[in-house]
């Protein structure tokens, strides 16, 4: 898988909520442990960067009231106009995803006498599948006939089965046709007819303070858990891990209503009940910071399926740092915002360089050192990040940069490729 690779200042430690990220959670919840050790949990912790060599993440958290959760949650469930109606229309909707691992295939080993005919006959025994339920996410019609946006991590598994069920209980066999490419998106279906499907809005219109409402398969055990909070920030940047593996998501909602484990892929509603966000992931740390995708994304990966058959991204294929004030003073640069393509390191200390070879930043003639400032005029901020910018085009389409090299301003053409 191609993607950007960023390197910015202060981490933020936050855990996905799905299968896989905090399989543990969900094990004891659901099935009491059943498949121990499958995947573990995220705890990754709050770490400050000096230099360019710690990952990842970004924008400081905005507090919107000096009020407990508990007030909070009060006031706007108060104050949410129809929210009773809303939250019925809205919950017919979402659905809870159920994944089911084989255990033998964990359960299975191999004899360290070659010869040993107890050791051959119990690898036998174990080659028939027993499918067990090993963690639970969310998710949420988009068309009628069963079309489901979820996140990527929760059905990232190649060796899964997957199950939805909808709110009336029932359950359908999943079929997984997409993932992002980029993003923590997945588009799965099942074999239903008349769904009832949600509209995803226009998250660019969001503000900070907008009453909202989250619905999920919360810890993986209660289905359609509902919670409502305000939009805490905007233009936000992750880094979510576990498992060993981890990624970069830009341009994120905040949100104070409760996420929990299990909500992974439901849904962030506005007071319409409309889509604006995907719940994805919560801090480790403090309560009721939570993180949604925004559901402009979720329509381009929609529109970008239905077109070709796959999630379709824009690649730019670069290694950059997000500069602040911090990184401009430590490094003498000529501005406080933008993205500087940096060199990095491979597995042996070996420099590599910022730039990927016979990417579209290698033909348009990108260099390591440019500072990228904007692009096609809109200029690179806290709230525009590069990634989140070169999100909105297509394949094959060509953006003009800015781009400061030695510190003269000049502008570059670039044809954008396809993500792999």
């Amino acid at each position: 898988m191609q993607e950007e690779i960023k390197e910015t200042i202060e981490s933020k430690s936050i855990r996905k909520l799905g299968n896989g990220l905090i399989v543990s959670i969900v094990l004891i919840s659901v099935l009491g442990g059943a498949i121990s050790g499958f995947a573990g949990g995220v705890f990754a912790s709050k770490s400050k960067l000096f230099g360019l060599n710690t990952k990842i993440a970004g924008v400081v958290s905005d507090n919107t009231e000096n009020k407990t959760s508990t007030e909070q949650k009060q006031e706007n469930v108060q104050s949410l106009p129809n929210t009773v109606d809303v939250i019925k229309k809205a919950s017919a909707a979402v659905v809870s995803v159920i994944i089911s691992e084989d255990v033998n295939r964990y359960n299975s080993f191999n004899s360290p006498f070659f010869f040993d005919p107890f050791f051959q006959n119990q690898q036998q025994q174990n080659t028939t599948p027993q499918y067990k339920e090993t963690g639970a996410g969310s998710g949420f019609f988009v068309s009628s006939d069963g079309l489901i946006m979820t996140n990527k991590h929760v059905v990232a598994s190649t060796t899964a089965k997957f199950t939805v069920v909808t709110s009336n209980g029932k359950r359908y066999d999943a079929t997984v046709l997409a993932l992002d490419p980029l993003s923590d998106l997945a588009i799965i279906k099942i074999s239903i007819k008349g769904a009832s499907y949600l509209k995803l809005s226009d998250s660019s219109k969001i503000q900070i303070g907008q009453k909202v409402i989250a619905i999920g398969n919360s810890l993986g055990e209660y289905s359609n858990t509902v919670t409502t909070g305000i939009i805490s920030g905007i233009g936000r940047t992750i880094t979510a891990g576990g498992s060993g593996t981890s990624e970069t998501l830009e341009g994120v909602i905040q949100t104070d209503a409760a996420i929990n484990p299990g909500n992974s892929g439901g849904p962030l509603l506005n007071e319409n009940g409309d889509v604006i966000g995907m719940n994805t992931a919560m801090a480790q740390q403090g309560q009721s910071v939570g993180f949604a995708i925004p559901s402009n994304d979720i329509s381009k990966a929609l529109q970008s399926y239905k077109k070709y058959g796959r999630i379709v991204k824009a690649f730019l294929g670069i290694r950059y740092a997000l500069i602040n004030a911090q990184i401009q003073q430590q490094n003498n640069l000529p501005v406080d915002r933008g993205a500087w393509i940096i060199t990095g390191t491979d597995e042996y200390g070996s420099p590599v360089s910022g730039v990927t070879p016979g990417s579209a930043a290698d033909k348009a003639g990108l260099k390591d050192g440019d500072i990228i400032t904007g692009v096609n005029g809109v200029k690179i901020d806290d709230t525009h990040s590069l990634s989140g910018l070169i999100r909105q085009y297509n394949p094959g389409d060509t953006v003009t940069l800015d781009v400061i090299r030695d510190k003269q301003n000049i502008k570059i053409k670039v044809v954008l490729s396809e993500s792999k």
